[in-house]
C-alpha cells in the first residue's frame, strides 16, 4: 500500500479538524485543480449577485442569499475600499494597510498576535500561551496556575519552539502554478502539485538568500482556484514577559467558553528578540488607545483565522450534519470523559504529563462543534446557502462556455456525498486512530512502526524514512491509566463500526474483550515508553515479540484501506469544489472573501450589544461582573487568586473588562488585536459567543459576536493587581 503515513496523519488532523480554536498544523495540503477560465474583473465590487428566490419545498422557499453570507474576512489584496468608505467614512490607503499588515503576527502554529511596542512586545491570548508557559516553568514552579511577570527584561524567559511570523510580501502565483500544463488529466494534476512544491522551495530559497529570517509559503484560496505566495519574517527567539493566573485567563472555565457576558483576562505578553539577543525594533507596531472603544464604534480585527466553510453545497452541509460532526463529537466526548476522570483522580500525574492543556482543547472543540452542528440543523441556514448555489447555477447556465465546462459540477458533488455516506460508519472508527495528541500512544506508535519497517524493507528514500521517525518521536508519553481508557474506547469503536463477526475483528480480539486486550498491551508493550519504542524501531519493530505487533498487523490494513478510500473521495471533492470556485470567480470575481485558511485577514465590524435569553447583552462587561460571578457561584471555575480577592478596594471596578463586536472571526483569530480606525489597540480577540458558531458556514450578525478583552481592563489589571509598571509604561509610552 503506497500511502505515506504523513499524508494519512494530515487527512485525519486537517481533514477532520479535530482540535479547533487556535489549533493549526505544520503541514498544509494544497489541492490541485484546473486553470480558471477567465481572469477576475479589474474592479472589485461588493454588490451581491442578483439572486432569484430559490424553489425550496419548505417554509423557507423565498429565502435569498445576502450580501455578506461569505463573511467579512478580507484579504489585503482585495480589500473593498468603496465599502469601507460608504460604511465607515474612510477608505484605507496603502500606509494604513501596511501598518495593519506589518503590526500583525502569527503566533506559533495556530494563533494570532501583534506588536504593541517599539521594543518587540507581543500581545496574544492566555490560552494561546498555555503550553509555552508550561514549557518555561522551572522545577517547583506552577506558572500556569500562578502566572508570571518579568519585573526586569533579564527575567524574561525564552519559550522553546515558539516563533512569531510577520507577513512582509504577497504575490499571486496562480499563473505560475497553472501555466502551460495540460488540463483535465490526472498526470497534469500531479504535475501541478509538484510545481507548487517546487515553486515554494525556489521562492523560499531566494528569500532566505536575501534575508535568513524570511520564508515563503504557498496556499490556495477559493478552494484551490487561486494560489498565493506569502513571504514571512520569522522571529524564533520569543520570551515570556507576563501571563495572568489560569483562574483569570480561563475564568469561567468550559462553562463560560463561547458565551457572553464574559469576564476573562485572556491575555499574555511576550517579546521577540533578534538573533543577536536584543529586542526586535519593528518598523510597525500598534499603539494603545487608553480611552478605549465606545458603543457602535467601528473596530477592526487583524489576524489569521484558520478555517471556515462558507462556500459549501447544501448536500455537503447535510453530510456534515448527519455523519461527520455527530461521529466526531461522539469520539471526542469519550476521550474528554476519559481524560477528565483521570485528571480528577490523579492531579499530580496529570500535571506531570501536561494533560490539562489537552483536556481544555478537547472541551473547546466539543463545545464549538456542538454549536456548529446546531447551525447545520437550522433549515433557514441551509435554505440561504441553497439560494446562493442556485444563483450561481443560474449564472452558469446563462453562458454557453460556462455551462459546457461547469454545468454538471453541482450534481457530481452531490453524488460524492452518497459515496461518503457509505464509508461514514467505518471511517468513524478511526477518528483519532493516528492523532498524535488524542490517539492511543501504543496504537499511534505501532502504526508508525508498521509503516517505518514497510518503507525500510522496500528501499524508500532516506528522507522519507526519516520523516516517519521524526513524526514518531513527537508522540509524547502519557500515564498507563489514561492509555487503558483510550485503548478500550478505540477497540469498542472498531467493534461497533465493523461488527463482532468481521474477520479482522475476530482476528484482533479472539475471545478477549476490549478491556482485556487493552490491559495486556498496557502491561506488556514497550510502546508505552518513548525511549523503548525508538529502540524497537532501530532493531526492527515488526520482527519483535511486542504484543502490539499482531494488533497493528490486523488493524493497519483496515485503517489504511478505509483512509485511502476516504482520501480518494476527498481529493475528488476538492477538485470539484475548486472547479466550482473557478466558475464563481468567472461570474463574480473576487468580490466575496475566500474561506479562512490561516492567511492574514482584516475583518471589520462595530462594538454592539445584542438580544439574548429574553434580555440584552451589554456591549461591555466590567470588574463588578467578575466579582459577581466569583461571589455568586462559589465553584472552582469562577474562583479567584488571593491577590484578586484583596484588590477590590484598589481596582476601579467600573473599568471595562470584556467587549463584543460584529467582527468576523474563526479558530486561529484568537490573539488578534482589536483596533480602532486609527489602528490603535482597544482590545484583543479571544472568543466568540454561541450564536456565532454557525458562522462557520454562513456569516450572520443578528446575535453573533466576537468577544475581546478590553484594553482598559488589561491596563487596570496590570497596574493595580500585578504592579507591572514596567509593562504598563512600555505599552502606554506612545499612546496619544
Amino acid at each position: 500500500m503506497r500511502i505515506p503515513i504523513r499524508s494519512l496523519v494530515v487527512v485525519l488532523l486537517l481533514g477532520t479538524g479535530l482540535l479547533v480554536g487556535c489549533g493549526g498544523s505544520e503541514t498544509v495540503s494544497v489541492p490541485v485543480v484546473d486553470r480558471p477560465d477567465a481572469p477576475a474583473p479589474a474592479e472589485d465590487t461588493l454588490e451581491e449577485a442578483s439572486a432569484e428566490a430559490v424553489a425550496i419545498p419548505s417554509a423557507y422557499d423565498t429565502v435569498q442569499a445576502q450580501r455578506f453570507d461569505r463573511g467579512r474576512m478580507w484579504t489585503f489584496e482585495h480589500l473593498p475600499r468603496d465599502y469601507f468608505q460608504d460604511t465607515y467614512g474612510f477608505a484605507p490607503d496603502e500606509e494604513w494597510l501596511t501598518q495593519a499588515q506589518r503590526g500583525a503576527l502569527q503566533f506559533g502554529d495556530g494563533c494570532s498576535a501583534s506588536f504593541v511596542s517599539s521594543q518587540g512586545l507581543v500581545m496574544t491570548n492566555h490560552h494561546c500561551a498555555r503550553e509555552y508557559v508550561t514549557d518555561v516553568s522551572r522545577t517547583g514552579e506552577a506558572l500556569l496556575e500562578n502566572g508570571f511577570y518579568a519585573a526586569e527584561r533579564s527575567d524574561e524567559r525564552r519559550a522553546p519552539d515558539l516563533y512569531v511570523d510577520q507577513l512582509v510580501e504577497t504575490e499571486n502565483v496562480t499563473d505560475q502554478v497553472f501555466g502551460g500544463l495540460r488540463q483535465g488529466r490526472k498526470a497534469g494534476a500531479q504535475a501541478r502539485q509538484r510545481r507548487v512544491e517546487t515553486l515554494q522551495e525556489k521562492l523560499s530559497a531566494e528569500a532566505s538568500d536575501r534575508d535568513s529570517t524570511l520564508r515563503v509559503e504557498i496556499r490556495e484560496t477559493y478552494q484551490g482556484a487561486r494560489y498565493t505566495a506569502r513571504t514571512y519574517r520569522r522571529y524564533e527567539d520569543v520570551r515570556l514577559v507576563m501571563v495572568p493566573e489560569l483562574q483569570l485567563g480561563y475564568f469561567g472555565g468550559s462553562t463560560d467558553n463561547f458565551t457572553y457576558p464574559r469576564f476573562a483576562l485572556d491575555v499574555a505578553f511576550f517579546r521577540a528578540y533578534t538573533p543577536a539577543g536584543t529586542p526586535v525594533e519593528p518598523e510597525h507596531h500598534f499603539s494603545w488607545d487608553p480611552d478605549g472603544a465606545q458603543p457602535k464604534d467601528p473596530v477592526f480585527a487583524v489576524g489569521h483565522p484558520q478555517s471556515t466553510n462558507r462556500y459549501g453545497m447544501v448536500s455537503q452541509f447535510e453530510y456534515k450534519r448527519d455523519h461527520q460532526l455527530p461521529d466526531r463529537l461522539q469520539t471526542l466526548r469519550t476521550r474528554s470523559e476519559a481524560m477528565e476522570e483521570y485528571i480528577r483522580a490523579h492531579p499530580d500525574s496529570a500535571e506531570q504529563y501536561d494533560l490539562r492543556n489537552t483536556y481544555f482543547s478537547i472541551q473547546n472543540t466539543v463545545k464549538g462543534q456542538e454549536g456548529q452542528l446546531r447551525g447545520l440543523r437550522d433549515p433557514y441556514l441551509l435554505a440561504r446557502r441553497g439560494a446562493a448555489v442556485q444563483a450561481l447555477q443560474d449564472s452558469i447556465r446563462a453562458v454557453d462556455s460556462l455551462r459546457q465546462r461547469y454545468g454538471t459540477i453541482v450534481n457530481e458533488i452531490e453524488g460524492l456525498q452518497r459515496s461518503k455516506e457509505v464509508m461514514a460508519d467505518k471511517a468513524s472508527a478511526f477518528v483519532t486512530f493516528s492523532n498524535l495528541k488524542l490517539g492511543s500512544r501504543i496504537l499511534v506508535r505501532a502504526l508508525h512502526g508498521y509503516y517505518y519497517d514497510f518503507l525500510r524493507t522496500r528501499g524508500a528514500p532516506p528522507d522519507r524514512i526519516q520523516g516517519i521517525r521524526t513524526d514518531a518521536e513527537k508522540v509524547a508519553d502519557w500515564p498507563p491509566g489514561l492509555e487503558q481508557k483510550v485503548l478500550v474506547a478505540q477497540f469498542e469503536e472498531i467493534q461497533a463500526a465493523y461488527g463482532r463477526d468481521h474477520p479482522t475483528v475476530q482476528r484482533l480480539f479472539k475471545s478477549r474483550s476490549p478491556d482485556e486486550l487493552a490491559t495486556r498491551l498496557v502491561e506488556q508493550s514497550a510502546l508505552m515508553d518513548s525511549t523503548a519504542f525508538l529502540t524497537l524501531l532501530d532493531e526492527g519493530y515488526r520482527k519483535s515479540d511486542d504484543p502490539s505487533v499482531p494488533v497493528i498487523e490486523a488493524l493497519a490494513p483496515m485503517y489504511l484501506n478505509t483512509t485511502r478510500q476516504m482520501q480518494d473521495i476527498r481529493q475528488t471533492e476538492q477538485t470539484l469544489n475548486a472547479r466550482l470556485s473557478q466558475a464563481r470567480l468567472s461570474v463574480y470575481g473576487p468580490r466575496f472573501p475566500p474561506d479562512a485558511n490561516g492567511s492574514l485577514r482584516l475583518s471589520d465590524g462595530r462594538v454592539q450589544s445584542y438580544r439574548y435569553n429574553g434580555t440584552v447583552a451589554p456591549p461591555f462587561t466590567n470588574f463588578y461582573g467578575l466579582y459577581d460571578r466569583y461571589f455568586s457561584h462559589n465553584e472552582e471555575a469562577w474562583s479567584l487568586p488571593p491577590q484578586w480577592i484583596t484588590a477590590t478596594d484598589a481596582l476601579d471596578l467600573g473599568t471595562p473588562l470584556n467587549l463584543v463586536s460584529t467582527v468576523d472571526i474563526s479558530g486561529g483569530s484568537s490573539g488578534s488585536p482589536l483596533l480602532n480606525e486609527d489602528l490603535e489597540v482597544v482590545g484583543v480577540i479571544f472568543d466568540s459567543n454561541m450564536e456565532a458558531l454557525p458562522n462557520q458556514y454562513l456569516y450572520r450578525t443578528r446575535g453573533a459576536r466576537a468577544v475581546a478583552v478590553d484594553g482598559r481592563g488589561i491596563l487596570e489589571a496590570l497596574r493595580t493587581v500585578y504592579g507591572a509598571d514596567r509593562l504598563v509604561n512600555e505599552i502606554t509610552a506612545e499612546a496619544p
